[in-house]
């Protein structure tokens, strides 16, 4: 039957993580929790940062910018997940799920760029300490971090700029416990072959090449490290480095984990579990892991706790 003929969908579904209603309350509350730490977490960090002039360098800089967009991919995924566990009706409206998809794509590929520029930071930090000012410039940061703000901002917006062909006619489930572009694809009427090759030429791409330059990024780290003699400067090293190779291994190993699983009801509860914990979990866990693994960054919270108290 013609497409044409067919009455178009514009309200989904969102079947979040279960139909039981007696985890419906528990859920919400343990994921209430997790929402007001991450945002608590994320938020003092940047007020952390912005008030201690010793972390106005291009390090904290960039934390303070993943730190953001940890918070935002945060504000954009759980808060409607948190209405839909208590809601009986969990329905969102196509302009609401368009809007939701470019804020976790923009927020997604911007975090993507971040984690490559902090690499790139760590490595003329410490294969290159005397060239470090002159490098890493004030001027250079800026640029990096607005090409990875405009860059996660673009890609967001060819995505949905092609979902406008598809259109949506039978089935308005949709698997998720928010707007993603792979379970739209599979409820579209429209052949979704030129929207899935954008994903793989674009997403493909930018994972990539910015798990490229972690990579080299770190072995050059890594190789400078192992030529250091003194122990104490080995330590130092792998303690300055540890925090951002946890987050990159947390980040990269869930946002892989979701592309290459088979298409199968499995795989979807995979996907969506993949994406809990990359758009949930990891925000709760990068304010944690660099706050407890970097000293400038505890003593700066207990001097700000020393002048409050």
């Amino acid at each position: 039957m013609d497409t044409k003929n067919r009455t178009l969908l514009t309200e989904f579904i969102l079947t979040g993580l279960t139909y039981q209603p007696v985890w419906q309350i528990p859920l919400f509350l343990m994921f209430l929790v997790i929402y007001l730490i991450t945002i608590a977490g994320n938020l003092g960090l940047i007020a952390l940062i912005c008030n201690d002039p010793q972390l106005h360098i291009p390090m904290y800089l960039f934390l303070g910018s993943l730190a953001f967009v940890d918070a935002w991919i945060s504000c954009t995924v759980t808060p409607k997940m948190l209405v839909n566990f208590l809601a009986k009706s969990k329905m969102i409206y196509l302009s609401e799920c368009m809007i939701q998809l470019f804020s976790f794509a923009f927020s997604a590929t911007t975090e993507c760029f971040l984690l490559a520029t902090m690499a790139y930071d760590r490595y003329v930090a410490i294969c290159k300490p005397l060239f470090y000012p002159v490098i890493m410039t004030n001027r250079l940061c800026i640029r990096m971090l607005v090409s990875s703000f405009v860059g996660g901002i673009l890609h967001a917006t060819i995505h949905i700029g092609a979902l406008f062909r598809l259109t949506f006619c039978n089935s308005n489930i949709i698997h998720h416990i928010y707007c993603d572009i792979l379970p739209l694809f599979k409820i579209s009427c429209t052949d979704p072959s030129i929207n899935v090759l954008m994903v793989f030429i674009f997403s493909g791409s930018i994972q990539v090449f910015t798990i490229v330059t972690v990579l080299v990024s770190y072995a050059f780290v890594l190789f400078t490290i192992l030529k250091k003699k003194s122990l104490q400067g080995i330590r130092k090293g792998f303690s300055t480095c540890g925090a951002h190779l946890l987050s990159v291994s947390l980040y990269y190993g869930s946002l892989l984990a979701m592309y290459v699983q088979p298409g199968s009801a499995q795989a979807d509860d995979q996907d969506m579990m993949d994406s809990l914990f990359y758009t949930v979990i990891i925000p709760l866990l990068n304010p944690i892991i660099y706050s407890l693994r970097n000293k400038k960054v505890t003593d700066s919270l207990a001097k700000m706790l020393r002048r409050n108290i």
